[in-house]
């Protein structure tokens, strides 16, 4: 035993040295005591189903841990005012270098956020125009705060809009009289650049920075602190008294001319950057919250490419999400160029393409929830073909068969949903053709005008006609030179319209924004297991009705945390923590609901069930029964009911809302719009998804998609490419007809990746 032992110590010593990552026995949400080792200075892909398990070992445990490590070195006070994201359940990670997450994660709320400022470009493009910019004649310089749309135009200038005024004394800012201005004699000026720019302005007018400052007349000093003059003179950085003279004499052009051509190199970098990860089309002054989860995660991959970090781990969430094929080869050398800097790339992933692309692969599964967290292989790509239980397996070398045989005859429309004349962000009066009782795919390079054309025109048309209202939100749509525009798209009907009789418009917007929204009760199906509950014997002898086992009523829910499940632990020093309630323990219901069973579990019971393991519970319920097959069809069956809105994805979100659709019976006629559904999908889950979208369309209604995916392309009756390029050089229909017309398209840059797809019949 002692010498297996030796043995097995030797061996994670050798690993450890030549370049490994060791973890051992994680247990993160559904993850099975997991072993894992994974290289390091390499492009590591996680794959697997949705909810196997991949982003509770990449995120949950690698991360998470690199993270408390770097938390363990800062103070406790700082580390309040960071986001953590709390300890792992593993037992070790050796070998682990500093780690930084780029997650798929909505925009900040806060409308004064931007592409420029998340990228820094604001701040750079704000100091150009300070140093480098024209000023009209009597113009004194501004510095580079005052382009900057957050400074309060108009505030006070007693208090500068903070309703109070500070009297600051000579003392206070020059605490050592007998220090020279060089030697920092005044404590309040920046020690940084803006200082040593605030003498050298000094030694430009003549003034003897080299003098004790208690040597210096009185009306200088108050001068120099108190001034609200901003003088304009040629600044020679790093020249003393004397050569600033000679070079004032002689007419040297000053150095600020040239930290400009610096400026504006930096500038020409970033902006490389951003167009080569497919961003060009985003304006600086687009806000945040108008980005897409991706537009944001590669925004902030463009800022890392430019900081020339190395020896760090980068941990991805679906990088590819939203980009067309070809804007991920931009993706791809992205990052190759990381890992030639010598950095670590982990990357939670479902693109075949880039799957392939990967010099060490993890799939987890091999299904979801308590069926997956299991490692199913570990190394190169290329030896994953040998496991037959890998679901990514039979997609990667093309023995899994598509949802839709892509040789299927294209059903043949009944009529077109002809639009005229449309005008919003980069259209520009276009007009499309939708084949009724079919299914559309719209594509094209991101920001081409896919989401402008069918979120926007094609909604606000057809809502129109039908007087129902559509809410408008603020939110990504990738499309457009400027801020997402809420007003509606110009444009007509101009024939068909009368065969669609309901729409549909199933987004990514959340289910709900408290944990108190949840997949069970959005669905509807809780409103039938509460009616369960209450029809028991023991509710009807204590004369509980459904209300009694919502945890929003107050008569049965938990009085300590109101239903919550948790209560919030103020930490000195430290940030707020989650807990467990101290009362129900989670389960959000007082004792005497929780006393109520239905074939032997409590209402909590059921919340905590998966949707799979509900299935089988109330197989003789029909509509609850109903409900919940419909969900695991489309591939939520690893979900929780009682999981809270607040922790699913916008992907999870839109299928949620798809199934709560599907429960329904069908009448036809209803027009269903899709914005790119497939997002967070393994093709495993795609094509169940894809065989209810074609089940909607057989039941004579009409389908449109909003897609990047190739192989739902494939399998589609339509496309519609939109292109060629992104913004100004987009908003045009490039290509319209089957797969067979767009396939030969020479123009259309979505026409080669189809090719191959049409090929593989996958």
């Amino acid at each position: 035993m002692r010498n297996d032992k030796k043995q097995n110590d030797k061996k994670q010593n050798d690993r450890k040295s030549a370049g490994f990552v060791l973890v051992r026995g994680a247990r993160e949400h559904n993850l099975k005591n997991v072993d894992l080792d994974v290289p390091r200075d390499a492009l590591v892909v996680f794959s697997g189903v949705s909810g196997s398990g991949k982003s509770s070992l990449a995120f949950g445990t690698l991360y998470a841990e690199a993270q408390r490590r770097y938390l363990e070195s800062v103070a406790p006070y700082a580390r309040r005012l960071m986001d953590q994201v709390g300890v792992p359940a593993v037992d070790s990670i050796d070998g682990l270098p500093p780690a930084i997450a780029l997650q798929q994660q909505r925009g900040s709320p806060n409308a004064r956020s931007s592409v420029g400022s998340v990228t820094t470009l604001s701040s750079l493009l704000r100091m150009l125009y300070s140093r480098a910019g024209s000023y009209p004649p009597g113009q004194p310089m501004l510095f580079a705060e005052d382009f900057s749309p957050n400074s309060p135009q108009g505030a006070c200038p007693g208090c500068h809009g903070l309703g109070h005024v500070f009297e600051v004394t000579e003392e206070t800012m020059v605490p050592d009289p007998t220090l020279t201005i060089r030697d920092r004699a005044v404590a309040a000026w920046p020690p940084a650049w803006h200082g040593q720019n605030l003498r050298d302005i000094l030694v430009s007018l003549g003034h003897d920075i080299d003098k004790p400052w208690h040597k210096l007349p009185r009306k200088t000093r108050d001068w120099i602190l108190y001034t609200e003059e901003q003088p304009t003179v040629p600044v020679y950085a790093g020249f003393g008294p004397e050569e600033t003279r000679q070079a004032l004499a002689s007419g040297i052009e000053p150095s600020y001319q040239v930290a400009a051509q610096r400026i504006a190199s930096a500038v020409s970098q970033r902006v490389e950057t951003l167009v080569g990860l497919g961003l060009g089309y985003l304006s600086l002054d687009r806000s945040t919250p108008t980005l897409s989860p991706g537009e944001l995660q590669r925004l902030r991959l463009a800022t890392q490419i430019r900081s020339n970090l190395f020896g760090v781990v980068y941990v991805l969430d679906e990088p590819s999400a939203g980009l067309h094929p070809a804007d991920a080869e931009s993706l791809y050398a992205a990052f190759d160029a990381l890992k030639q800097a010598g950095n670590t790339l982990f990357v939670v992933e479902h693109d075949l393409h880039l799957i392939r692309r990967a010099d060490w692969l993890v799939d987890v599964g091999p299904d979801a929830g308590e069926k997956g967290g299991r490692i199913l292989y570990s190394g190169p790509p290329e030896g994953l073909q040998d496991v037959t239980a890998s679901h990514t397996a039979r997609y990667l070398f093309g023995a899994a068969p598509a949802a839709r045989d892509a040789r299927a005859q294209a059903r043949v429309a009944r009529d077109y949903l002809r639009l005229e004349g449309i005008r919003h962000n980069n259209l520009h009066g276009v007009a499309a053709a939708f084949p009724i009782g079919a299914l559309t795919t719209v594509t094209g390079v991101s920001g081409s005008g896919k989401s402008s054309l069918v979120s926007h025109a094609l909604v606000d048309l057809v809502s129109a006609h039908l007087g129902q209202e559509v809410a408008r939100e603020e939110q990504g749509d990738g499309e457009g030179e400027g801020p997402v525009s809420s007003m509606r798209a110009a444009g007509r009907l101009a024939g068909g319209q009368d065969a669609i009789r309901r729409l549909v418009v199933v987004d990514q917007k959340p289910i709900g924004r408290t944990p108190r929204s949840n997949l069970a009760t959005y669905t509807g199906l809780f409103d039938d297991v509460r009616r369960l509950f209450a029809s028991t014997r023991a509710a009807r002898a204590r004369r509980y009705d459904a209300g009694r086992f919502s945890f929003n009523v107050a008569k049965g829910r938990c009085d300590t945390c109101e239903g919550e499940g948790f209560v919030s632990v103020e930490m000195l020093f430290m940030p707020s923590v989650y807990a467990p309630c101290p009362k129900c323990h989670g389960a959000r219901y007082d004792e005497a609901t929780l006393s109520i069973l239905w074939n032997g579990k409590s209402i909590a019971d059921v919340l905590g069930l998966t949707v799979e393991a509900a299935r089988a519970f109330f197989a003789d319920q029909p509509s609850i029964a109903r409900s919940l097959s419909v969900l695991e069809d489309i591939g939520l069956g690893y979900l929780r009911l009682g999981q809270p809105a607040t922790e699913l994805s916008g992907g999870e979100a839109q299928r949620i809302k798809l199934g709560t659709e599907l429960q329904r019976s069908q009448r036809g006629s209803t027009l269903y719009v899709l914005d790119e559904p497939t997002t967070g999908l393994h093709p495993a889950d795609v094509d169940r998804l894809m065989r209810q979208l074609h089940a909607l369309v057989d039941a004579r209604n009409t389908v449109v998609l909003v897609e990047h995916d190739v192989r739902v392309m494939a399998q589609s009756d339509w496309i519609i490419d939109l292109g060629p390029g992104a913004g100004a050089e987009g908003g045009r229909i490039v290509a319209s007809g089957t797969v067979e017309t767009v396939v030969a398209n020479k123009l259309s840059r979505t026409a080669p990746y189809l090719r191959q797809a049409w090929a593989q019949r996958v």
